[in-house]
């Protein structure tokens, strides 16, 4: 097993739920060695999470915590307690990265602010994860992917059509969260190339809010300079008005197929062909752009009506060949078994589950991963690494500092 690019590098985890500790299994997953420090009574709330909506999940592995705690080791570390503070500072004298999702107000209250952590270790790369951002008048508030990701940032106004009350909700649980994770990732490992080219720490920062604005960033863009919004088609209908190969379409067994061409001309004869219209090949309604354009009702008929003449199957062997892009709507079962996924390894083991691995490959290899560690599972393990011997780790155990 070839090494991770982040090989060797040590990660400090003092985060909960899941925006911040899925940047620390994405760094997992690149190789670093991400040590996750929890409550030594409580641990991370996520633990506690079995209900999602409908979903609830029994006993373990429980995916709540499995899918943003990968591959790390954990301690349980109570930092309210002088021995606490002093056992996580020793560990971030011997860390590369201390990443956090504390608010300031409790980084500030437990002595792990930036020059907390910097004055026992200045070439420390402090990372941020935070609901709505560093600076404002709001940045000391707390919030969740639902809050700041979803419906702040425009996402939960834009995919909701008019008139249905109150809004669409994220489609499962953590979608923002894993997003951001991803994103705080992606800084840590510029800051550390960074540090490493010209020996200067940052101060990584990353929020909901910012990486809601960022996934939305092209419709702010569009919106902003139009000055009128985005409105999202209701239910049901076909999608472009101007393409018929631009949408939705249903087939016998009432599942659906997307096309996206977008260039009709381009692609309008190959369509015809794989249905089985080429007497539509050369319909002067189908000639021209302009011509498609004006015609799109009647094609989107005509490939209505055809399309629903076969099952999914049967579409998907005859589109293998189809030259424009397509897809099978599918839910999450349907993705997860898919012949693509598989063939490039997007799902990966991880003890007893397969989790979607992170969506960065290095060297054409899906990544190595691990188990999300049981509560304060590597406490003693962590502990022996920083040379305490045994009557020191039972101290510490007595007064309540580690579990």
């Amino acid at each position: 097993m070839s090494p991770g690019p982040l090989d060797g590098i040590r990660v400090l985890e003092v985060a909960m739920y899941g925006f911040v500790p899925s940047a620390g299994a994405v760094l997992a997953e690149w190789g670093a060695d991400v040590i996750k420090v929890e409550h030594a009574i409580t641990g991370d709330p996520q633990r506690g999470l079995r209900q999602t909506g409908a979903l609830k999940v029994e006993g373990d592995p429980n995916p709540n915590i499995e899918h943003a705690n990968r591959g790390k080791r954990a301690i349980g570390l109570d930092m309210s307690k002088p021995e606490g503070l002093e056992v996580l500072l020793e560990l971030a004298k011997r860390a590369d990265v201390f990443l956090t999702s504390f608010l300031p107000g409790h980084r500030r209250k437990f002595g792990i602010d930036v020059d907390d952590i910097r004055a026992v270790n200045p070439k420390i790369v402090y990372a941020r994860g935070s609901a709505l951002g560093p600076r404002g008048m709001e940045a000391e508030k707390g919030g969740y992917d639902m809050t700041a990701f979803w419906c702040r940032a425009g996402t939960a106004a834009t995919i909701t059509p008019p008139g249905i009350e109150g809004m669409i909700g994220p489609p499962g649980p953590a979608y923002g969260d894993t997003i951001s994770g991803t994103n705080l990732a992606g800084g840590i490992a510029a800051a550390l190339l960074k540090r490493e080219r010209t020996g200067e720490p940052s101060t990584v920062d990353v929020s909901l809010l910012g990486s809601g604005l960022w996934a939305m960033g092209h419709t702010i863009a569009l919106t902003s300079h139009l000055n009128q919004l985005m409105v999202q088609p209701s239910p049901g209908v076909h999608g472009s008005p101007i393409n018929p190969l631009v949408g939705v379409y249903e087939t016998k067994d009432h599942r659906y197929i997307s096309l996206v061409m977008m260039q009709p001309t381009k692609f309008w004869a190959d369509v015809c062909r794989h249905v089985d219209r080429e007497d539509l090949i050369d319909d002067p309604r189908f000639a021209t752009s302009a011509s498609i354009a004006e015609h799109t009702g009647d094609a989107v008929a005509i490939l209505r009506e055809v399309i629903a003449t076969r099952t999914l199957p049967e579409w998907s062997e005859r589109f293998a060949t189809l030259a424009g892009p397509w897809a099978p709507v599918q839910d999450t079962l349907q993705a997860a078994g898919d012949a693509q996924v598989l063939a490039n390894e997007y799902l990966v083991r991880a003890g007893d589950l397969d989790l979607v691995a992170n969506p960065v490959q290095f060297d054409v290899a899906a990544p190595h991963t691990g188990p999300a560690p049981g509560f304060a599972e590597q406490t003693d393990e962590v502990l022996e690494e920083l040379g305490l011997d045994w009557d020191r780790i039972i101290e510490l155990k007595t007064a309540g500092a580690v579990t």
